[in-house]
């Protein structure tokens, strides 16, 4: 059984910041609100602590037992460095803002500007889906537009999800958890691990052979806009490689959405990459200018594509 997580205390005082509560976690990490002492702004502070793989001791320090689990905590410290560094260099105003990064308590932090609103995910379970029409318009063009930015910057985010959009009062989204990003592989050989989430991950990267690109972002925003629509993560892609059952969104929402944009989230959730916008652009593009997808030019034989290996699996 892994060890469990213990929090930093109320009041503890790491860098120049005084720890005001938790508020939330992943599988790598902890997430507070916190005040810096000097100018008393409120900031988001993540701690690197993988529930695996360390435990806090005495005096708030990590403890880590083992060779192996050592070896790992200290490549996933290294990952988080580099969420780090790639946010420093993402400006955007619908990108989170890292203020600085430290290390403390045998282990790693990022500080973030705290921004008031709520979850997307959070909020799709909140509303069991169903979410309106102007609120996808409002939350989705922007998240696609700091996409673009990302991608012209040679980078993939790899980890979109509804749990990783931030909704600002006014729906103005913030694209959170930068810990997946890698810049775009040279061959499908030097990739590194991808991380996988069910429902949102496309087909590419659940293998090693799937060449990820900036149509795996597309399809996960395609994948949150549903969830919007339907209330739950759609099927896995893996699951729609072997059979597809999955009804098109144009089918099952045609009441309550626009055909175009419907339209759109199809084309995204194309289970061959090739058949996908091919970057957050053209999908940003096809929402905002309303164009009609391609398709008289390409094939929609996806599992043949797939199967070929172009894009997607051997």
């Amino acid at each position: 059984m892994p060890n469990p997580r213990t929090s930093l205390t109320v009041g503890t005082v790491i860098d120049c910041y005084s720890i005001i509560r938790l508020i939330g976690s992943g599988g790598f990490s902890l997430i507070y609100l916190a005040q810096d002492e000097d100018t008393q702004e409120r900031v988001v502070i993540k701690e690197y602590l993988p529930r695996e793989l360390a435990h806090r001791g005495e005096l708030q320090q990590l403890e880590i037992s083992g060779q192996e689990a050592f070896d790992n905590f200290s490549r996933g410290k290294k990952l988080f460095y580099q969420e780090a560094k790639a946010l420093a260099t993402l400006r955007h105003p619908n990108i989170v803002n890292v203020l600085t990064f430290f290390l403390a308590n045998n282990t790693a932090y990022l500080v973030m500007r705290y921004e008031p609103g709520r979850n997307l995910g959070s909020y799709i379970k909140r509303h069991k889906g169903r979410l309106s029409n102007n609120l996808l318009v409002t939350v989705f063009p922007p998240v696609l537009d700091a996409l673009s930015m990302i991608h012209s910057h040679g980078q993939l985010h790899l980890d979109i999800k509804p749990g990783n959009i931030h909704l600002r009062p006014g729906g103005d989204p913030l694209l959170l958890d930068f810990g997946a990003v890698h810049q775009f592989a040279t061959s499908r050989r030097g990739q590194a691990a991808q991380v996988v989430t069910p429902g949102f991950s496309p087909v590419e990267q659940y293998y090693s052979s799937g060449y990820v690109g900036p149509w795996s972002d597309v399809y996960a925003i395609g994948a949150s806009m549903r969830a919007c629509m339907e209330g739950h993560p759609p099927p896995s892609a893996i699951e729609r490689h072997a059979r597809d059952k999955m009804r098109s969104a144009l089918s099952l929402f045609k009441k309550h959405y626009p055909k175009q944009l419907l339209e759109v989230v199809d084309w995204a959730m194309e289970v061959d990459p090739l058949l996908r916008p091919q970057d957050a652009g053209s999908m940003l593009n096809a929402l905002t200018e309303k164009k009609v997808r391609p398709g008289s030019e390409i094939s929609t034989d996806s599992n043949s594509r797939l199967k070929s290996g172009w894009g997607g699996v051997k």
